[in-house]
């Protein structure tokens, strides 16, 4: 969170004390942003492929290394709380470096890169964790770069959501980012790629945490 953020919650929890406010307001005050809901697009798997863990620039059975900057995508699962949520299963697919899905429907453009895993899962432990290790996103036609994400698990409200790249010049035309309206929650899922601290392993480092709904109906209130 910016600093001008940070000192406008307290400014805002200061008036709301000193105006005698209830505890469940300052209590919604304190709760984190939602991550907004964007469709699961047409090529989530039709079946999971036999390699499926968390490293995507590399296929068992595959001598060679995926095409495209690599990219360390790492980030926490919480809940409006600030709760980490644990047990819960990540799902993210993205296009490989030449803009295609490991998809049956996705049949233009260039042929696929047979390095390239195209999708990845990760369980998080206690502290709500998870790290992926793929490519930086790159733009198809129509699209701004993008990595599709999806969470579920026990207890858990399922979220289907997008990753965007700060900075890209398609984001100002991409008709699914734009039509998140509120421009905090279209702000939260667009992430820096900053340096990696690691060069020798990944090129950049793309820091996302995912917030879901905090209901009793799923265990989270």
């Amino acid at each position: 969170m910016s600093e001008p953020s940070r000192l406008s919650r307290r400014r805002f929890l200061l008036l709301a004390a000193a105006l005698g406010a209830t505890p469940g307001l300052l209590a919604a005050a304190e709760r984190l942003l939602r991550t907004p809901r964007q469709s699961r697009g047409p090529f989530y798997p039709l079946e999971l492929p036999l390699d499926s863990d968390n490293d995507l620039t590399r296929v068992k059975g595959q001598a060679g290394v995926a095409r495209g900057e690599i990219t360390d995508v790492v980030g926490r699962i919480l809940d409006e709380n600030g709760r980490p949520v644990a047990k819960a299963r990540v799902e993210i697919w993205q296009c490989d470096a030449t803009g295609r899905y490991h998809h049956p429907h996705d049949v233009g453009g260039e042929g696929r890169d047979p390095n390239f895993q195209g999708y990845g899962q990760y369980l998080t432990g206690d502290d709500g964790a998870y790290r992926f290790r793929t490519i930086k996103p790159v733009p198809y036609p129509g699209r701004a770069p993008h990595i599709h994400f999806t969470v579920s698990g026990p207890g858990i409200e399922p979220l289907t959501t997008q990753m965007y790249v700060r900075g890209a010049p398609e984001n100002a035309g991409d008709f699914l980012l734009n039509a998140v309206r509120d421009p905090a929650a279209r702000a939260a899922l667009v992430v820096p790629f900053e340096p990696s601290p690691a060069p020798a392993e990944a090129r950049w480092l793309a820091p996302f945490d995912l917030v879901l709904v905090a209901d009793a109906r799923f265990g989270r209130g």
